[in-house]
């Protein structure tokens, strides 16, 4: 029938016409499409927020902030009624990590990922000068200061008792925040040292001295020989104490 119609019409009206009625057809359609396409980042966003204020109130005062990132320019995604986030199985909501979308309701089922940071800010122990490898920690070699809990993997020592006397595992520098695979426990005695044994049950508590016949480290298993030759396993205490349980 536009052919017809256009024969009746000088030749650049014709086309004028075309163009016209391609245009509302054709581009309104792409409009509507750009309309009903998802805002994924936003929709991520106010899913993350919702969890990250669980998150804030399980590990209790930190300040936890969320940044999305954007999923592949190159992905083309069928349309979806209902697009669900969710967290992957062995991910969590710390540091640099990814958090799934997939479709629920659509013509064809599809599931992405899209990068996250997380962050959790809040007052922590950070080194304030170089610490070298196997030197004991003290507490002039720290400020408090608030740091980005989640900025690595490994845990903070919040809890001075803790860090106080413990060991670098490696070079610390300066404004490392502290954190437990920085440190170990220092060694407070050699095997064949002379210890105090306290042992404790029910309502009693003896002591005894016994001889190291392992090195002892201040919460960790050491084994001693008693007095009467026999060999036991306790924990270390202190410099010269080893707690065993009866």
């Amino acid at each position: 029938m536009f052919v017809l119609f256009c024969r009746s019409l000088q030749v650049r009206y014709c086309v004028v016409l075309f163009l016209l009625v391609s245009t509302i057809l054709f581009g309104g359609v792409s409009q509507a499409q750009v309309a009903q396409s998802p805002d994924f980042e936003a929709l991520a966003q106010e899913w993350l927020r919702g969890a990250a204020n669980s998150t804030q109130a399980t590990v209790g005062g930190l300040r936890m902030e969320v940044k999305v990132g954007s999923l592949d320019s190159r992905l083309r995604l069928a349309p979806c009624g209902n697009v669900e986030p969710y967290l992957p199985s062995g991910s969590r909501l710390w540091g640099r990590t990814r958090i799934g979308l997939r479709c629920m309701d659509g013509v064809s089922r599809w599931n992405v990922s899209l990068p996250v940071t997380v962050s959790a800010f809040g007052n922590a122990w950070v080194i304030k000068g170089p610490v070298l490898t196997g030197a004991v920690i003290t507490q002039d070699d720290v400020v408090e200061a608030e740091v980005n809990w989640a900025e690595e993997s490994s845990p903070v020592i919040r809890e001075r008792a803790l860090w106080v006397g413990q060991i670098a595992t490696r070079s610390l520098t300066t404004g490392q925040t502290l954190r437990q695979d920085m440190v170990k426990s220092a060694q407070v005695f050699q095997a064949g040292a002379h210890v105090r044994v306290v042992a404790q049950g029910p309502g009693f508590e003896v002591s005894s001295e016994a001889q190291a016949l392992s090195a002892g480290v201040v919460g960790q298993v050491a084994r001693v020989r008693m007095e009467n030759g026999r060999v036991s396993s306790g924990v270390v205490l202190d410099t010269r104490t080893v707690k065993i349980a009866l």
